[in-house]
């Protein structure tokens, strides 16, 4: 039996195409799929051929900023990345500011916020 392995995650954003383009633009992901969602939604699946993230959005959606509030209930999404300077580069370059940064083990890491205010952890193990 194999170890059992997050495949996606899927999250409620206010803009799929703007984030997508995001997650290409800093992480040199594809989008694998895109079409309608639930209640008359649209769903973007961004990432590589074994894992990516499904960003959702409701149609006629009017988000609040309550509703991307951190920590609710999600507090972060986790990327590894072999190179944790290229990529602060390409997430300043995108215009988000990167914070928090530590190094402890297992690895060097930092935080960013995209549009909607979700965070993202990058780490490199390397």
């Amino acid at each position: 039996m194999s170890f059992p392995r997050i495949e996606h995650v899927n999250v409620t954003v206010t803009d799929p195409e703007r984030t997508a383009g995001l997650m290409q633009k800093l992480f040199g992901w594809k989008i694998r799929w895109q079409g309608p969602a639930r209640d008359g939604g649209r769903t973007i699946h961004v990432g590589s051929d074994t894992h990516y993230i499904a960003l959702y959005t409701g149609a006629n959606a009017a988000y609040t900023e309550e509703d991307f509030a951190k920590g609710r209930p999600l507090n972060h999404i986790g990327v590894e990345v072999d190179d944790l300077d290229e990529t602060e580069a390409r997430v300043f370059a995108a215009g988000l500011v990167p914070f928090n940064h530590d190094d402890y083990e297992p690895g060097r890491r930092f935080y960013f916020f995209d549009p909607d205010g979700i965070e993202y952890e990058i780490v490199s193990y390397g």
